[in-house]
């Protein structure tokens, strides 16, 4: 897959340390976070290594691979919060690069990586993951400053087990034992290794910030159809398909007035005729519908908004709430100022007109400035996004 060129924007006044006094630089962000995606193998890409900043947009025609990308992210983002193989790439064959030829036992497979930055720097995943005749992990290797942390292999392939070694730097420099071959090793590490000795602990810091990163991932794609008709109260956890986005108003409005009102002048910016609130309201069979409230005594039922119109309200409310309105598996036990949270949007200008892209593109560049939150979508075009700074945007070709 060719990668012509990535463009990020302008950078910030205080990245240049030659020019910024000291006592005016910002501090280290220390927040976990996914800044790099690698694809040595994976369905039409080869050798391809994609920058992920605060805002980043794959471009592309159809065909460019795109939306492998983001399903690659998201990949990793499974497995990360402890899913089997399996259900981390639901078919595998179709991940195998197209001429990868099976070796003498048959087997096919494909390689993938990122790397996470946070208090630990940077740390490196890659995986080589066995597609046919059945997938599982074959090698998984962690590292940090060129220093191999974990690594792992597959030594019989009759067995469902791989041989794991990670680094201890005590009497005994490595540790090694068997780990189950459908489970990422780096989220299996915090429950062998002690932290007993130095390296030890580097190994539970350097795993724990990768784990971190790929649970902070909140894949978004809005479905109009399934947003007009009213749903029954919940979690008030935003589902990745918004289908119950009337039941999280219900939640938000009511807990954080800030966030509510920001997200009430994105829709006024992005939705037709006057907006002065945005509300949820209760109905007989315990069912809650969305509505706009206009301003003159007069509310429209989110059903008879247009598809741009429900894609752009539901996008907003995604990027301007967090990790507690979003329906993901952030661990508990990380501080806040420590989690970045990353929202996946596939065909994230899908029926939205000029003005709703741009300025949901303004608002994602916002939230990232801030650090909180991180938006890695799709879009066919990027020529729209000049001028919006703080977007790296990754250009791709068939």
């Amino acid at each position: 897959m060719a990668v012509p060129s990535v463009y990020a924007g302008p950078p910030a006044a205080d990245e240049s340390a030659a020019t910024v006094p000291a006592q005016s630089r910002r501090p280290p962000d220390v927040r976990a976070r996914i800044t790099e995606l690698r694809l040595s193998a994976f369905a039409g890409h080869r050798r391809a290594g994609f920058p992920l900043g605060a805002v980043t947009l794959f471009a592309g025609p159809s065909g460019a691979g795109k939306t492998t990308a983001l399903a690659a992210f998201e990949a990793l983002a499974r497995l990360g919060g402890g899913a089997p193989v399996p259900e981390a790439f639901p078919d595998p064959a179709a991940c195998v690069p197209e001429r990868a030829r099976p070796d003498a036992g048959g087997r096919r497979g494909f390689r993938i990586g990122c790397t996470a930055d946070g208090a630990e720097g940077p740390v490196r995943l890659d995986l080589a993951v066995q597609a046919e005749p059945e997938p599982r992990v074959v090698g998984e290797r962690l590292t940090v400053d060129g220093i191999v942390l974990l690594e792992t292999a597959l030594r019989d392939p009759a067995r469902r087990t791989v041989q794991a070694a990670w680094h201890t730097a005590g009497s005994a420099p490595v540790t090694r034992a068997p780990f189950p071959d459908d489970r990422l090793g780096t989220a299996l590490l915090p429950l062998r290794v002690a932290g007993k000795t130095d390296g030890q602990r580097r190994v539970l810091a350097a795993a724990e910030q990768m784990v971190v990163a790929l649970r902070s991932v909140f894949s978004c794609d809005p479905r109009p159809d399934c947003m007009r008709t009213p749903v029954p109260t919940g979690s008030g956890r935003l589902l990745a398909g918004c289908d119950n986005l009337a039941d999280v108003l219900w939640r938000t409005r009511a807990e954080c007035s800030r966030r509510h009102g920001l997200l009430v002048e994105a829709v006024r910016a992005g939705c037709a005729g006057p907006v002065t609130d945005l509300l949820a309201q209760p109905l007989s069979d315990g069912t809650v519908r969305a509505l706009l409230d206009r301003g003159d005594g007069f509310r429209t039922e989110l059903a008879r908004l247009g598809d741009g119109e429900l894609r752009y309200l539901a996008l907003a409310l995604v990027l301007l709430t967090g990790p507690g309105v979003l329906d993901v598996d952030t661990p508990g036990e990380v501080p806040d100022a420590l989690r970045s949270l990353t929202v996946l949007a596939d065909g994230f200008d899908r029926a939205l007109d000029p003005v709703q892209r741009r300025q949901l593109l303004e608002t994602a560049a916002r939230m990232g400035e801030r650090g909180h939150i991180r938006c890695v979508a799709a879009v066919s075009d990027a020529s729209w996004t000049a001028g919006v700074e703080g977007v790296t945007v990754v250009h791709l070709e068939p």
